[in-house]
């Protein structure tokens, strides 16, 4: 039988990124004492009461289809939300609600780009970036950014990588896996290139409420990048609610308008309760990101304070986000052979930096969303394992 060629640009694009976090969830399966850094899920719950909105707009029959936009009040929330944010008036028809970020990406990039046209993605980028881009038939071009400028994209390497193919900059800010946080000066000069080019900006701003230090910034925000400007977010982060899969897109109104038949086409709405759930989050004092901000910002330390005193291992306290990059080129090897060899002589689970792109190839990420003494504990091992490697090299 044949299949459709998008069957092969995504080939070993999906699962296989995440092939060290599926062993380890082997190993724990078979009563192995893992402890998991891999992926990013809150740990702590959803609040009570936006469970107890979920569940009583389900009781009382929010359990039909919904509209292909979205729900009313939802799109009521995202059009007050972003108003506030820009000091501009966002009107619904600039909104569209998607079960999670990674569908309202995946759409977007379908109603922006196909074969022949080109993607910028700032290296390391999350690990789907590729597959949703490839996904289109058009290509992916990584412009890297470097560990001493803190993973910031640099305006003048995004300008050298922009060839006659390129239409999109896919940009995220707070950053997985880096944790960097742009500037407002940042993404204005990286905003001045994209208006010279032509540009859209597609933004993912699902960390926007786990800001560490410094100023959470948009291109969306400035008034003269607005009109080529794409975000889009979710509360899996900010209100501990991966499961739910609420997220959205917020853009030009004509953009959205000529995405919503893609976007029927591929979904034709979310759930009812589930956006109502999300409308009460946006509307009302919901203390979930404040809470996670404070635990990532101190298990941020926890994990920089475990590693310093090891040569080989290096820490890069995150500006923002749930994740810690760790620099293991000391140690002799690469992030993809120290996250393999950890998980079998430590039994502790790192995504290593290669299922993030070319330039994290030297470091693991860390998930911050274990208890502080859990955490602690994975430090011990990771030093302990680096430490084993050093002396493996000077035996041979």
């Amino acid at each position: 039988m044949t299949y459709a060629s998008i069957t092969e640009r995504l080939a070993g694009l999906g699962s296989g990124k995440w092939e060290v976090h599926f062993r380890a969830r082997k190993m724990k399966a078979e009563g192995r004492d893992v402890i998991e850094l891999t992926i990013g899920e809150p740990d702590i719950p959803t609040d009570p009461v936006l469970l107890d909105v979920c569940a009583a707009a389900m009781r009382a029959g929010r359990t039909r289809y919904s509209t292909g936009r979205g729900e009313p009040a939802l799109l009521a929330a995202l059009a007050a939300k972003y108003s506030r944010r820009t000091g501009r008036k966002i009107g619904t028809d600039q909104v569209l609600s998607f079960p999670g970020t990674q569908s309202a990406l995946y759409a977007v990039m379908t109603g922006l780009v196909e074969a022949g046209d080109a993607v910028l993605i700032p290296d390391p980028y999350y690990a789907t970036y590729e597959g949703v881009v490839r996904a289109t038939g058009a290509a992916i071009v990584p412009v890297p950014t470097r560990a001493e400028k803190g993973f910031h994209l640099q305006a003048a390497d995004l300008e050298a990588a922009i060839t006659p193919e390129t239409k999109v900059l896919l940009l995220n800010t707070p950053h997985n896996p880096t944790g960097a946080v742009l500037t407002a000066a940042e993404i204005a000069e990286i905003g001045a290139v994209c208006r010279k080019h032509g540009l859209w900006i597609v933004s993912d701003e699902v960390y926007e409420e786990l800001i560490l230090s410094g100023t959470f910034a948009s291109p969306f925000d400035m008034v003269d990048l607005a009109e080529r400007t794409i975000v889009v977010s979710s509360i899996s982060k900010s209100h501990a609610a991966p499961g739910f899969r609420s997220g959205w897109a917020i853009g030009p109104a004509e953009f959205c308008e000529k995405l919503l038949p893609v976007s029927e086409m591929m979904l034709f709405g979310g759930q009812p309760f589930i956006a109502d759930m999300a409308a009460h989050a946006l509307t009302h004092d919901i203390p979930t990101a404040a809470l996670l901000r404070d635990a990532y910002r101190r298990r941020a330390k926890i994990v920089s304070d475990a590693v310093a005193p090891c040569p080989a291992l290096k820490a890069l306290p995150p500006e923002a986000g749930m994740f810690i990059l760790i620099e293991v080129r000391g140690s002799g090897l690469n992030g993809d052979a120290f996250a393999r060899g950890l998980l079998e002589a430590e039994e502790v689970a790192v995504m290593p930096g290669s299922s993030f792109g070319a330039e994290a190839a030297g470091f693991i990420r860390l998930s911050l969303t274990v208890p502080d003494a859990v955490l602690a504990e994975a430090c011990r091992r990771i030093a302990r394992f680096a430490v084993a490697q050093g002396l493996k090299e000077v035996a041979e």
